[in-house]
């Protein structure tokens, strides 16, 4: 379904003032028309709106049968005719050509000139000779590489276009016939070629193939000799035996068939490579990447057909990288980066658009109202000529770059309006006898031709259409010059001054019709969105004025989705977040007007605060917007006003406004811990402590901790990508330091907060900087060594506690609070799981002259199963714990020890006297007794010092004789 609207896309026109009637023309660059007639070709210089000056003249070797221009080489190329043979000329250099009587070099393709010859060729035009074995039939120039590709009746010839280095300062352009493509069974009236995309078409059918450059494929290219069988071969059989049926009473047609992808392979049309090149050149292209394949069948709907039922216009469209729509980048030929690839090519009555780079789809359909003659694409507009009339149509390519260049398109950050949106025309320009257009940079080329052909056509039998072959596909020698015809320039509105009119045009739906509205809008943005990625064709300054149309096409499209009835209400978001524009100017934009006494929301609106206060936007709304936002919520989504008030946007709300909008919401049976906890804040906010209390014991504790993991935004928020504090996290630090702990501990349980992010909370919360510790966070990580957490790294976890505890111990620093724990709830040194080695470095600035640090040393040590350096630390610094220490870890293996180590240390230090010697002396004795329990007498007799005192020892030597006797 094709819309129409009536805009204004054509501007100002001009009249080419050419002397014969044109041929052949075409654009060329941003400035030059080149128009072929009779054996000259005219170059004209297009600059601006109101001028068109001839440039230059040069005189070809035949009447000119196609002419094409590539921008990339900047030559044009003409297939041309003399003496019914048909021949291949490429016009290099020029724009150095000053008068029709300059002097042209002649030059055959491959042709290595001597260098005093080439210097010449610096400030002469030449012309490159391409013979070939088959006559050519149609051209196309690749509009990145510059690349040439010519169609014959059994082949296409591609020609690479390459420099010959005559010296460091100057080169010359040149070609090199690099492979033929042999192609079965399709005889190509129309070709078009783009970076390895090869799109040929015939009277009734469309083939496209990518040739690529996969070097595992080589050998199926390297001098391929050209297939023999046919796979159509059964099929035509069938067709010869049928021939001797035909006649002027019957027709045979062949089914419409379209084909996709691999699938088109089955299209019986065979396609092989042949190279070409040189042996030392690099090949690059290997095999056939089939991509679409689509053949229609000749309206029989009539008793006679037209030859003018056939397909016309086939034209690849690139579109290229661009980065981003802000982008500076420079679009040269040699930085070109193909994104998207399109395809067009018509009937009389119906033209179709397809996208082939990543997938094969078909975009859109055109359907014109009268037949058409010749039609052609550009990023923005599709240009129809019929017989009488100018027709400019919607494409939808940008919208399939769009989404090819960004991966962000459909979601909540952005949009595009969708390829399957409807086309529209959006002018039909009246013109008497149109016969051929073209287009170039800003600029329709049109050729009227008002006196109607006097000697009308001979037509053919109809039966050409039942073959593929069919006739050879030469181009018709126009007739004689005559009076009547006219070239014109028609220069197209800028972007900006024609999206200007779609949006005023636009109003005029509002109300009345939403998607008639939405969809003007949505062509309008496309519009924009094309211009900026075809950054090469805008003027200086034109870009920043797009960048801001683009933007408020975003904003007014914001508008249509947030306010109307549509089921993309969505959309309103990520069409809002383009624009640029603040939440409270969005909110600026709502009509708050009441008329009887209720306010109806649309859901995109809704759609759009409701996220937006979701995010952590650095905008607080005024006091006034925030109480329309609230009224709004509550009138609409009741459940989230508690959420909503939690925003940080939300910061200058009236605590009142708040509290009554929250009490409307439990009367009207919405109550819930959550509506608590926001009534307790907002009393809070007003300083009325007597209710926050109230409020806080309506719910046990652990309710209020379910409260905070549906609402994190209580306690933590983020401004300007910082963590901070809620008033309430401050309260409940001060009055709750339990509750607030075990609420930030379930939010990470929950995934609500991140291990780093509670960490520079608590930090935040006590005022503390760099790496001064609070307690508080001690206390946080003391209840997630107790929780344990499985997001939790443990040895991380040991790591920081144990870090904290060797500090303070170090530094002698008390807990700026009372800790919520005491050391009977944890047992982290001593624990199995804890790799004790990597805390040992940090051991050395604790000293061991304090209980606590010489318990942490001997902790540590014990748990590396080093109990000698223990033992001796001990004796020497805390000899009363060496039996207590002795009697908890030496056991079973390390049992040996006490005779071994610990009473040869007692007896030598008792030896020794001084203050310790009571000490020792007990604790020898506390030895002696687990000594003798443990040996045997002779074994006990053996450890036993030799200058011993036999008294002191007689008491142990008894018991362990004894001791078999009582066992």
């Amino acid at each position: 379904m094709v819309q129409l609207y009536n805009l204004h896309p054509f501007g100002s026109q001009q009249v080419v003032p050419c002397k014969l009637q044109p041929e052949r023309f075409c654009g060329g660059g941003r400035d030059t028309l080149f128009v072929a007639a009779g054996c000259k070709v005219e170059a004209f210089t297009v600059v601006g709106q109101e001028l068109c000056q001839p440039r230059c003249v040069f005189s070809t070797l035949g009447r000119v049968l196609r002419l094409a221009y590539s921008e990339a080489g900047d030559y044009l190329v003409a297939i041309e005719e003399k003496n019914k043979a048909t021949f291949l000329r490429a016009y290099v250099n020029w724009r150095s050509k000053r008068t029709e009587n300059s002097r042209v070099c002649i030059r055959m393709v491959g042709h290595d000139m001597e260098a005093p010859f080439s210097e010449t060729f610096r400030e002469q035009m030449s012309v490159v000779e391409m013979p070939l074995s088959e006559a050519p039939l149609c051209i196309s120039c690749c509009p990145v590489k510059g690349d040439l590709l010519v169609g014959c009746t059994n082949n296409l010839v591609l020609f690479s276009l390459k420099y010959q280095i005559i010296n460091e300062e100057f080169s010359i352009l040149d070609f090199e016939r690099s492979l033929i493509i042999h192609i079965d069974n399709i005889t190509p009236a129309e070709i078009s070629f783009c970076v390895g995309y090869v799109a040929v078409m015939s009277e009734l059918e469309v083939l496209i193939v990518k040739l690529e450059s996969d070097p595992k494929n080589r050998e199926s290219v390297n001098h391929h000799p050209r297939k023999t069988t046919n796979p159509m071969k059964q099929a035509e059989g069938i067709s010869n035996e049928t021939s001797q049926l035909e006649s002027d009473d019957f027709v045979i047609c062949q089914k419409p068939m379209e084909l996709l992808g691999e699938k088109s392979k089955q299209s019986g049309i065979s396609v092989t490579l042949e190279s070409t090149g040189l042996a030392d050149e690099k090949i690059k292209y290997f095999h056939v990447r089939h991509l679409l394949y689509r053949r229609f069948a000749p309206d029989i709907s009539c008793c006679l057909l037209s030859d003018d039922v056939r397909l016309h216009s086939l034209q690849l469209l690139p579109i290229y990288q661009t980065g981003s729509l802000t982008s500076d980048r420079k679009n040269s030929s040699q930085e070109k980066v193909l994104l998207s690839l399109f395809c067009f090519f018509s009937l009389p009555h119906v033209g179709y658009l397809y996208m082939i780079v990543k997938s094969v789809e078909l975009m859109s359909v055109y359907q014109y109202p009268e037949k058409s003659q010749q039609a052609v694409l550009t990023p923005q507009f599709l240009h129809v000529i019929t017989s009488n009339n100018l027709q400019c149509y919607t494409v939808r390519c940008s919208a399939a770059a769009a989404r090819e260049e960004d991966p962000y398109v459909d979601t909540t950050l952005k949009a595009c309006p969708p390829i399957s949106m409807d086309v529209c025309a959006l002018r039909i320009q009246l013109f008497i006898g149109l016969k051929a257009i073209c287009h170039f940079k800003n600029h329709v080329v049109l050729l009227t031709k008002a006196d109607p052909e006097t000697v009308p056509e001979r037509r053919e039998s109809p039966k050409r259409f039942l073959s593929r072959k069919g006739t050879s596909v030469n181009p018709k020698t126009p007739p004689v010059a005559e009076a009547g015809w006219n070239l014109y320039i028609v220069n197209t509105v800028s972007p900006v001054q024609l999206y200007k009119e779609m949006v005023d045009y636009s109003n005029a739906y509002k109300t009345a019709k939403t998607q008639s509205c939405i969809h003007l809008l949505s062509e309008a943005h496309l519009l924009v969105r094309a211009a900026l990625m075809d950054a090469s064709q805008l003027e200086p300054g034109e870009k920043a004025e797009l960048l801001e149309a683009f933007k408020e096409s975003c904003g007014y499209l914001g508008d249509c989705y947030s306010r109307l009835e549509t089921p993309h209400s969505h959309l309103a978001l990520p069409y809002y977040k383009m624009s640029g524009l603040s939440m409270a100017e969005v909110l600026d934009r709502v009509d708050w007007a009441v008329e009887d006494g209720s306010q109806k929301y649309e859901r995109g609106l809704i759609f759009y605060i409701n996220h937006s206060l979701y995010e952590n936007l650095d905008e607080e709304l005024s006091e006034e917007l925030s109480a329309k936002v609230v009224q709004m919520i509550y009138a609409a989504e009741p459940k989230q006003l508690p959420h909503i008030l939690c925003s940080p946007s939300m910061k200058n709300i009236d605590p009142l406004t708040a509290i009554k909008y929250l009490r409307k919401l439990e009367t009207s049976g919405f109550s819930s811990v959550l509506v608590t906890l926001a009534k307790a804040a907002m009393a809070l906010k007003m300083g009325d402590l007597d209710m926050h209390r109230d409020e806080m014991k309506s719910h046990s504790e652990m309710k209020l901790v379910c409260g905070f993991i549906l609402e994190p935004r209580l306690l933590i928020q983020q401004r300007k990508g910082q963590i901070v504090p809620t008033e309430f996290a401050v309260h409940l630090k001060e009055t709750q330091p339990g509750l607030l702990v075990a609420s930030v501990l379930a939010l990470q349980k929950n995934n609500k907060i991140g291990i780093e992010e509670a960490d520079s909370f608590f930090k935040v919360l006590c005022g503390k900087d760099g790496d001064t510790i609070p307690q508080l966070l001690v206390d946080f990580w003391e209840a997630q060594l107790v929780a344990c957490l499985p997001d939790v790294v443990l040895q991380e976890l040991f790591f920081k506690l144990t870090s904290q505890y060797i500090w303070r111990l170090s530094k002698r620093q008390p807990p700026d609070t009372t800790p919520l724990r005491t050391s009977e709830d944890l047992s982290l040194i001593c624990g199995p799981s804890f790799d004790i080695a990597s805390i040992v470095p940090f051991l050395e600035p604790l000293s061991e002259d304090t209980v606590a640090g010489l318990s942490v040393h001997v902790l540590c040590h014990t748990r590396l199963k080093e109990y000698e350096q223990c033992i001796d630390r001990l004796l020497e610094r805390c000899p009363e714990a060496v039996i207590p220490y002795a009697n908890h870890e030496l056991k079973e293996e390390n049992r040996t020890l006490w005779w071994k180590k610990l009473l040869p240390e007692l007896c030598q230090r008792i030896k020794c006297g001084g203050e310790k010697y009571q000490l020792y002396l007990s604790s020898l004795k506390e030895t002696l007794s687990v000594v003798a329990v443990e040996l045997e007498l002779r074994d006990f007799l053996n450890v036993l010092p030799e200058d011993g005192t036999a008294a002191f020892f007689l008491p142990y030597l008894l018991y362990c004789s004894r001791k078999k006797s009582l066992t």
